[in-house]
């Protein structure tokens, strides 16, 4: 008796096609069902800090006026 070595089974249509892991796929779809939660409850809860200004009631956002080195007001010297 002789024995064949054994040896893969060749892909049906000859081109080997990739299929991601059972797990990869779980860990996705949870991935996307928690961001899909996440958004949904924040879009529930509404802004966070609503009515939120500037400590400076003379100035809104981005109209500061001068500035020193690194955001901070000042002539700029470093001493």
């Amino acid at each position: 008796m002789t024995q064949r070595p054994q040896s893969p089974a060749p892909a049906a249509s000859g081109v080997g096609r990739w299929v991601p892991p059972p797990a990869l796929v779980g860990f996705l779809v949870l991935l996307g069902l928690m961001f899909a939660g996440a958004y949904a409850v924040g879009a529930a809860a509404g802004p966070v800090a609503p009515g939120m200004r500037s400590s400076d009631p003379g100035t809104t956002g981005f109209d500061r006026g001068p500035v020193g080195p690194h955001g901070h007001g000042g002539t700029g010297d470093a001493r």
